[in-house]
């Protein structure tokens, strides 16, 4: 499914991936090749060793991530240098900025072409 046109690639965990996991951890680093995107997707069972695995690593589409985890959808335009996660709690589902512990405002999320107003 495609959810962002030309979204392009990203490396994500196989604990991801596999569904082991649930997204946590998003990084954007710049890309390394056209088709690159820069995104890093981690699950909240990743460890620093399995991280530092590259056998634990995997390009996959962006948009089969979004499938995965919808949150990702918003994300996908933000800068290089994001470091981001996913916050599930009594209050719902929310993006944080990592360094800072500020909530993502949802006027800052990206909207797929297709479900913008007209």
């Amino acid at each position: 499914m495609e959810f962002i046109p030309n979204a392009g690639g990203s490396l994500a965990t196989r604990n991801v991936i596999e569904k082991k996991g649930v997204v946590r951890w998003m990084v954007r680093e710049s890309s390394s090749a056209p088709y690159d995107n820069g995104w890093q997707i981690m699950s909240h069972i990743d460890t620093t060793e399995y991280l530092n695995d590259p056998s634990n690593w995997q390009i996959v589409d962006f948009n089969d991530l979004c499938a995965i985890e919808p949150a990702l959808i918003g994300i996908w335009d933000m800068p290089v240098g994001s470091d981001l996660q996913i916050v599930r709690d009594e209050m719902g589902i929310r993006i944080v900025d990592t360094p800072t512990g500020r909530e993502i405002p949802v006027e800052n999320f990206y909207v797929p072409p297709s479900q913008r107003a007209k």
